[in-house]
């Protein structure tokens, strides 16, 4: 991924010091910017060969557009209580883009992000956005590197209860958006760009897997006594997922990302595989909580290490291995790991509908690691 320092916001990402009169250099793709659908990303535009395969997915990809919009608008305005500003979280976006190494991506949240007003230079406003930005990293990289001190180092930069469950769901929904993409451009047979000699972080431990995980909130719940009918209302909406009963108050405190979502979990179509996709998603990650809800023989078929299970010469096999070079290098999934799948007869709306369920098991894993198991 090409990376430039702009005059105008002058950073990496631990620096945010601004020259207030200094020319801004244009982003590397200033039209990625203007693009109408801001989830595919002009993928519509290149998958004529696969139109209906995006029509039978169009329930999926409305909600997917509708959390775009929620979570990236064209405005936002910041409250004592939501503080998040749109450069915040266009710039995390990018993070989680460029550590998913998608360029699709980062050329679309960097043109956005080029032409707004950077944070002063005050010693303030550069940590939090260091702590923004490596929280970001580490979450989108490598989960297991969150921990209880990660989530004090946000409240201690400033970050409210609402806008650490907001930056989660971000970094949630980049990750998902990221595999989506990678997945379409494989189905697409279009060639891969990646960096050689990067080596993917290691799986998640074996450690805790086989024990009942426990949920402790990583910040404060909502209490039902501050609740708003938007927040009530969501709750309400989530309450049959029994991953959810314990992290439903900690997620209402933005109704809006946890409403777009359970939405998108619901619109998702399940099938045979969906569940040692994700559960794959989960081991790999660190999640001990999400994969607890999976089947036992899925749970166990994984237990031990993920390339255990995928190095089997069966249908499952091939599931998991598709599932966590998927999780582990988006940048590098290509038509080549469709290929033995493909092989066994699979067509592309099946192709599509795994691609599904590993992207939204990355963003579960990932959420609810960082706000149930990280403390």
């Amino acid at each position: 991924m090409e990376q430039r320092r702009y005059p105008g916001h002058n950073h990496w990402f631990y620096e945010s010091q601004t020259s207030p009169h200094a020319i801004q250099a244009e982003p590397l793709v200033p039209e990625a910017a203007l693009i109408n659908d801001r989830f595919l990303l002009g993928l519509q535009q290149e998958a004529s060969a696969l139109q209906p395969l995006l029509q039978a997915s169009q329930p999926m990809l409305l909600a997917s557009r509708d959390l775009c919009q929620l979570l990236f608008p064209d405005r936002v305005a910041a409250t004592l209580t939501h503080t998040l500003t749109l450069y915040d979280r266009l710039s995390t976006a990018l993070t989680v883009a460029q550590v998913a190494g998608v360029q699709r991506l980062c050329n679309h949240y960097s043109a956005r992000l080029n032409p707004l007003p950077g944070p002063d230079s005050s010693r303030e406003s550069n940590n939090r956005l260091t702590q923004l930005t490596q929280y970001a990293r580490q979450l989108a990289m490598q989960p297991e590197l969150i921990n209880a001190a990660a989530l004090r180092a946000l409240d201690a930069v400033g970050l409210t209860e609402p806008d650490i469950v907001t930056l989660n769901q971000i970094v949630g929904f980049v990750s998902y958006q990221a595999r989506v993409a990678a997945g379409l451009q494989a189905l697409l047979a279009l060639p891969v760009r990646w960096l050689p000699g990067v080596t993917p972080p290691p799986d998640a431990d074996r450690d805790g897997f086989t024990e009942k995980p426990f949920w402790k909130p990583g910040v404060k719940p909502l209490e039902l006594r501050y609740a708003s009918a938007e927040q009530l209302a969501a709750v309400t909406f989530c309450q049959p997922r029994p991953d959810l009963a314990d992290a439903v108050w900690l997620l209402a405190h933005d109704a809006a990302a946890l409403y777009g979502w359970q939405t998108l979990r619901q619109r998702i179509n399940p099938t045979a595989f969906t569940p040692l996709a994700e559960a794959t998603c989960a081991r790999a990650l660190g999640s001990r909580w999400a994969f607890q809800f999976f089947p036992d023989e899925v749970r166990e078929a994984l237990l031990e290490s993920v390339d255990d299970a995928a190095g089997q010469t069966t249908t499952q096999g091939r599931v998991v291995a598709l599932a966590a070079q998927l999780t582990r290098s988006p940048e590098r999934f290509s038509a080549a790991h469709l290929q033995p799948l493909v092989t066994e007869g699979w067509q592309p709306d099946a192709l599509f509908a795994l691609i599904q369920a590993v992207a939204i098991g990355n963003w579960n894993s990932r959420l609810f690691y960082a706000m149930g198991e990280a403390a």
